[in-house]
């Protein structure tokens, strides 16, 4: 397979880009692999990408009933940033945005990361009391760009946002997160595939798995459009179709429920808007950023009734707009290009699971909520040691299926108790 370099692109450009070799195989299952990870977006291809990369475990196969790319991978407002507060979550998060800011060389691929801030509107002297709490609590803690701009700073960084004093949610500052930014979604999963595919792991695509085999407390393998799949052991990152996957393997119980989460993107425009901002502290939830092509990229609220459709709705629309509007007035006239919908797995407090299942050999990713897209290295790196070595690590060692019997919330929205204080 070519390497990407300067010099290798200048010479495709060259030759009429003739000499580029597929970038990953399309290979046929075998009947029995060491590890079989279910799901083939993001965070399946990192932790098989990580498995080999960091345990040297490469008979792996990654199923995946669609195309790369085509389930919530493609689907997303592309937003990276590690301004989390509770324990457990913020070095998660942070490892993961350190691990960003190096994958374009890891991978030998462009993911078009830009560290163009994070930007949250404050409406009010409690939302600036409460965010500078928040941000402290995180300077206290490794994440020292977090920081708090008052309205002059903001005005001069971001120019064209509604700073009316008479609006229903008038501006008074701003949270900045100013390493965060986004990253191109399809460059990213390619990446991963690519560097997967190299190391010798098999990624099958169309290749739906319609059961899970057992032998008493133990997974033996899968059923699958393509054939039967035996396995060593098998993890389970199939975002909004867990509880489907948890089913076939014979359980209940799951705390996650799927829905909705739309996003939407604009006709392209000139330059307009340099950050991602976040409009949420009063009332509404929107975040807006632009692409690199020029359409304005925003999303809002999920859709509060269980489905796992991949369309969106007017209701949705209509609130999405109407924040829009309310943040930036200047888009009134700007025509909605496309919009669309990918299924997530809400948790009860609204944070991810990596964890041990009731099945000795089974492993579960999921509960991905809003945050699925920037925990991506994170999410692979800290799930391959776990099916590695069959043990959480430290970082993750509250986010399992048992921590609501503890007592334990990792709720970002302030709501949730500190894990510290229950053992």
């Amino acid at each position: 397979m070519t390497r990407f370099s300067a010099w290798n692109v200048f010479w495709q450009g060259m030759s009429g880009q003739k000499g580029w070799s597929r970038q990953w195989r399309d290979p046929e299952p075998k009947p029995h692999y060491d590890v079989v990870i279910i799901g083939g977006g993001l965070h399946g291809l990192a932790t098989a990408y990580y498995l080999a990369t960091n345990h040297a475990i490469t008979n792996i196969a990654v199923l995946e009933k669609g195309w790369i790319g085509g389930g919530n991978a493609g689907r997303n407002t592309t937003i990276v940033r590690s301004n989390y507060t509770q324990p457990g979550n913020r070095e998660f998060y942070e490892h993961s945005l350190k691990l960003w800011e190096e994958l374009s060389h890891e991978l030998n691929y462009n993911v078009m990361f830009s560290q163009r801030s994070h930007i949250t509107l404050l409406h009010s002297p409690g939302a600036i009391d409460a965010a500078s709490r928040n941000y402290n609590t995180m300077r206290l803690t490794g994440n020292a760009d977090a920081e708090i701009w008052s309205l002059e700073q903001l005005k001069e960084a971001a120019p064209h946002l509604n700073y009316d004093a008479s609006a229903r949610f008038p501006i008074m500052g701003a949270a900045v997160h100013k390493r965060a930014g986004t990253a191109r979604h399809d460059a990213v999963i390619w990446g991963y595939a690519r560097a997967a595919d190299q190391l010798g792991i098999d990624i099958i695509q169309n290749c739906e798995v319609t059961g899970i085999t057992r032998d008493g407390n133990r997974v033996t393998g899968v059923e699958t459009s393509r054939g039967r799949i035996s396995t060593n052991r098998m993890g389970l990152a199939v975002a909004g179709s867990t509880s489907r996957l948890w089913s076939m393997a014979g359980m209940r119980h799951l705390p996650i429920e799927s829905h909705k989460l739309q996003a939407f993107v604009s006709e392209p425009l000139k330059p307009l808007l340099d950050q991602v901002v976040v409009f949420g502290m009063g009332g509404a939830h929107f975040y807006i950023s632009q692409s690199d092509k020029g359409g304005m990229v925003f999303g809002g609220d999920l859709d509060w009734y269980k489905s796992y459709a991949q369309k969106g709705n007017l209701p949705i629309v209509q609130d999405v707009a109407e924040a829009a509007m309310s943040v930036l007035p200047c888009l009134g006239r700007v025509r909605l290009l496309r919009h669309w919908s990918g299924v997530v797995d809400m948790s009860m407090d609204g944070t991810h699971f990596i964890s041990k299942t009731p099945l000795d050999n089974l492993y579960l990713n999921a509960g991905w909520n809003y945050g699925g897209f920037k925990a991506t290295p994170a999410s692979g790196t800290y799930f391959a040691d776990l099916i590695a070595n069959d043990r959480p690590h430290r970082v993750i060692a509250n986010h399992d299926l048992k921590r609501f019997e503890r007592g334990i919330q990792l709720d970002e929205r302030g709501a949730g108790p500190d894990p510290k204080l229950h053992g």
